[in-house]
């Protein structure tokens, strides 16, 4: 997947976290639980896709380093 998909993602899932927040602090009672669970998923699921951003940030040298630390070849 490319950085720009994998931003194009963040920036959805951190519209739907920001519409959740405020559909959260504007709920209440039974409501607001609900709401509150799938504030929980999404805010879940942007930091995965912020993770991922990151690591597909990462220079292609910076992983060449670590590249024989997982590699037991003798």
């Amino acid at each position: 997947m490319s950085i720009k998909a994998i931003a194009r993602d963040v920036y959805k899932a951190q519209q739907r976290v920001d519409g959740l927040q405020k559909e959260y602090d504007a709920s209440s009672g039974e409501e607001k639980n609900d709401v509150g669970v799938e504030l929980k998923f999404a805010q879940k699921e942007l930091s995965m896709l912020r993770k991922m951003l990151d690591g597909e940030k990462e220079s292609g040298a910076f992983r060449k380093r670590f590249d024989g630390f997982g590699n037991s070849k003798r």
